[in-house]
């Protein structure tokens, strides 16, 4: 059975997630977030689109955009597939990296999207990562 399309259009806003593969850790150290986030920036050159929440957790992340002219899957594409490269490489791994499909959900009305925001950046401190949210 064919997986469903996902819903896109230039200027559609998402709320992205994807988790490590059976759960485990997507970065190690402080060299994977970093490694990450230079990944994400070359592909935001590559695929305009704009940032406006991100939250990289030990075993997942959490992505808030606006896409422009390029398609969702190609953003992501790009991106993991980097990652993954990079990650199995350094640690001597092999297979996959994330577990699934990125999931996504699209942020349609102005409630949602800070909803998704406020979710993202209260991640840490719900998961008790961290004792409070720095300003």
């Amino acid at each position: 059975m064919s997986r469903k399309h996902r819903v896109w259009f230039p200027g559609a806003t998402y709320h992205i997630t994807a988790r490590g593969n059976r759960r485990a850790a997507l970065f190690m150290n402080q060299d994977d977030y970093v490694t990450y986030l230079a990944i994400l920036e070359d592909v935001r050159l590559m695929y305009p689109f704009t940032l406006h929440a991100y939250c990289l957790m030990t075993n997942h992340i959490h992505l808030q955009l606006d896409t422009t002219n390029f398609h969702i899957k190609l953003i992501m594409k790009e991106l993991h597939s980097r990652y993954a490269v990079y990650f199995n490489k350094k640690y001597n791994y092999d297979g996959h990296v994330f577990q699934g499909r990125y999931g996504s959900e699209l942020i349609e009305t102005d409630q949602y999207f800070l909803e998704v925001s406020r979710y993202i950046h209260r991640n840490p401190l719900e998961a008790k990562m961290v004792k409070q949210l720095s300003t």
